[in-house]
Order: C-alpha cells, then sequence, then structure tokens
C-alpha cells in the first residue's frame, strides 16, 4: 500500500463521521482544502466514489458502509500500535498529558503535579483543561483525574480521594433565595441530578457548564448554587450553607485507558498521583 495511505484514510474517516468537510477540518486541524484534497486523492487511487455529496453534507451510500467499517478498523489497530509505543517509554521521563475538569485544573492539580514532579526533572507534564470527556483511546490524554460515580469500562484506575460538594451563597447578599443550575457536561452530573429533584425549576435564574465560572456567578450576587467545596470554602466571597444538602461525596479517579493502564511509566505517575491527592483529602472533602 501506497505510504501515505493510512494519512488519506484519515481524513475519509473523519469526514464520514463528521457529515461535513468543514466539520473534518476542524477535527482534524487543517483546512477545508487540504480535506478535499485528500479524500478526492483516496477515491482518484481506488477509483471509488465514497460519499454522495449533498446540500446538506457529505453521506456515505449503504453500499460504503462496509468500506467505512474497515477505516475504523485501521484507526483502531494504528492508535493501538501508538498507546503500545507510549507504554513502553522509561518510567518517569518524557511528556504525559493529564486530563482533568476545570475545577481540578484550578485549585486541585498544581500544587499536586509540583509534588508528583519533584525528583523526577525528566518528566514533563501536559495538563488538558475539559469538563467533557475526553477521547483516551485517541491519545488525546494518557492519564485522566476526574470525579465520577464509576470509571467509564474502558478506563482502569483507582479511587484517590472523594470530592465534598455544598451549597454557597454570595457573601454580600447571603439571604439570596435564587439558584444557579447546571448546564453542559455538568447536568449530567450526580449533583445535577440532586438539584433537579431537589430545587423548583422557577427558582433557577441562570446556570454554567463549569463550577470555576459558577463561583464567580456566585461571587457576583447572581444567586446560590452547589459547587465542589474545594472551591467555595476558601473564597472570603462566598458563604457556604451547611445544612442546604446533604453530605454530597464523589469519588476521584486516577486512570488511563485499558490499553495503557500497564506501562510502567503511567503506571509510576498514576502512582503518584493518587498518593499526592490522597494527601490532600481533608481539602477536597470539605474540612
Amino acid at each position: 500500500m501506497h505510504k501515505d495511505n493510512w494519512d488519506d484514510l484519515r481524513y475519509v474517516l473523519s469526514v464520514a463521521q463528521t457529515g461535513s468537510v468543514s466539520a473534518a477540518a476542524r477535527e482534524l486541524g487543517v483546512n477545508h482544502a487540504t480535506v478535499l484534497r485528500r479524500v478526492a486523492a483516496f477515491e482518484e487511487r481506488y477509483g471509488v466514489t465514497v460519499f454522495d455529496r449533498t446540500s446538506t453534507g457529505y453521506s456515505v451510500p449503504r453500499e460504503r458502509a462496509r468500506l467505512i467499517d474497515a477505516v475504523r478498523e485501521v484507526e483502531a489497530a494504528h492508535l493501538a500500535v501508538v498507546r503500545a509505543i507510549a507504554g513502553s517509554r522509561a518510567p518517569l521521563s518524557g511528556a504525559v498529558k493529564i486530563t482533568s475538569t476545570d475545577t481540578f485544573c484550578v485549585s486541585v492539580l498544581p500544587r499536586v503535579l509540583a509534588r508528583v514532579r519533584a525528583g523526577a526533572p525528566g518528566l514533563r507534564i501536559d495538563l488538558l483543561s475539559s469538563n467533557a470527556h475526553v477521547d483516551l483511546a485517541r491519545i488525546e490524554a494518557e492519564i485522566t483525574v476526574r470525579p465520577a460515580m464509576a470509571l467509564s469500562p474502558e478506563l482502569i484506575g483507582e479511587a484517590a480521594a472523594e470530592l465534598g460538594f455544598g451549597v454557597y451563597v454570595p457573601a454580600m447578599v447571603p439571604d439570596s433565595q435564587s439558584w444557579l443550575g447546571l448546564s453542559g457536561a455538568l447536568s449530567r452530573t450526580p449533583v445535577a441530578e440532586w438539584l433537579r429533584q431537589s430545587i423548583a425549576e422557577s427558582a433557577f435564574v441562570g446556570a454554567a457548564d463549569s463550577f470555576v465560572v459558577l463561583r464567580e456567578m456566585v461571587a457576583a450576587g447572581l444567586g446560590r448554587a452547589v459547587m465542589p467545596r474545594v472551591l467555595g470554602d476558601h473564597d472570603p466571597r462566598l458563604m457556604h450553607l451547611p445544612d442546604a444538602m446533604p453530605e454530597f461525596l464523589v469519588p476521584v479517579w486516577v486512570a488511563s485507558h485499558a490499553d495503557l493502564a500497564d506501562a510502567p511509566r503511567l503506571a509510576a505517575v498514576r502512582a503518584r498521583l493518587a498518593e499526592a491527592l490522597c494527601a490532600d483529602a481533608p481539602r477536597l472533602r470539605g474540612a
């Protein structure tokens, strides 16, 4: 096969999955013309037309569905090789990509990672902040630190601590009865479910898809909200209402994709992360 075939396959698969050239270009980080050129190169090389072009986008005709399935299998095999290479590197050296929520990236992980890196001068840590699910299968990150009631099936790791939640009001408006809710990825969390069951819809005057943003909204006097205690307890602009909700604790997981879990380098970093988070347990729970 031609040495550039995998690159062309990536472009074909991205268009098939997103349904448009523009969306594929954004996903791949290239321009519109590059995607068109790569798809055309693939079709010309093999003498096939992969997509039906319409005014609403690109679609895969039924007779080409098996082709796209085969491309997905090639991608899975390619990613497995990349993960195996990443996992074989020497422990505590090289770059490690860690993903977590904005709450952890702002208020927890900087000092935790300083401890992890102490004594490992060859270790580089790239911290990726996202409240949405990051696909570790695609090597977008190698380790995730994430509060969740349970790990996804494709991940292997351990619960290193617990994250406590509480209700906070603006210190300047302590009797505020207006509520701020959770949107985006946070709307699918257990905390959001508690809010839906406990607070009348009419009480909500706004929402945010980030606890860090929510903290700033509360501090500005917009209303009360539930947030991690590690964010609210030490902010003088907020007042904690200890009896406003029952104790709410969510496990904090340190995990990797199953294909990477046994890699010595990542196992060593995860162990140090778990140890440092355990030492921070009282602050994470809300002492």
